[in-house]
């Protein structure tokens, strides 16, 4: 889907799951498909597990919407390097929103995207679900007498992390 991992398990919200969601649309844009289509074959249902694939093998034009008559290779290979890395499970290795789009628009180096994203379905490890958390707030937890049938919503702010609206207003 579109919501960050950290939020989508655990309902901790930042900055960073924005740029997530940027990386997954970035991702549809260039191939022309959904995030996920159980219509195609079985390596290529996930459209972020597909890219990360192609990625691992250098055949990241693979991805490239087939209606495209033509494209700048490497303005491909730039947007899908930043779309994987603002799909990286943890917000930390996330690059902010600005620094993605100074990538995109080549006026920086598009980081190499080294570790394979946490977010692939088949790598999932649900016994260890604060992988992506910060240091501070990272904890496992043996005892789950404590959960309840509600549900709830947190935000937390990571240590490089300011308000969202800092920008918009100045403070």
């Amino acid at each position: 889907g579109y919501l960050a991992p950290e939020y989508a398990m655990r309902g901790h919200l930042t900055e960073k799951a924005d740029v997530f969601g940027f990386g997954v649309v970035a991702l549809e844009v260039v191939s022309g498909r959904p995030n996920s289509d159980t219509s195609l074959e079985e390596d290529k249902i996930y459209l972020l597990e597909w890219a990360w694939h192609l990625h691992q093998n250098n055949n990241e034009v693979e991805l490239v919407d087939a209606n495209l008559s033509e494209f700048n290779e490497e303005e491909v290979k730039r947007l899908i390097g930043v779309a994987l890395l603002c799909t990286q499970s943890s917000p930390q290795t996330r690059p902010s929103m600005s620094r993605a789009v100074a990538m995109l628009l080549a006026d920086i180096e598009v980081s190499a995207v080294t570790s394979q994203p946490g977010y692939l379905i088949s790598d999932w490890k649900f016994n260890d679900t604060t992988s992506f958390m910060s240091a501070d707030t990272q904890t496992t937890k043996t005892d789950h007498s404590h959960y309840s049938s509600t549900s709830s919503t947190s935000v937390t702010a990571d240590r490089d992390s300011k308000p969202m609206l800092q920008e918009i207003i100045g403070e």
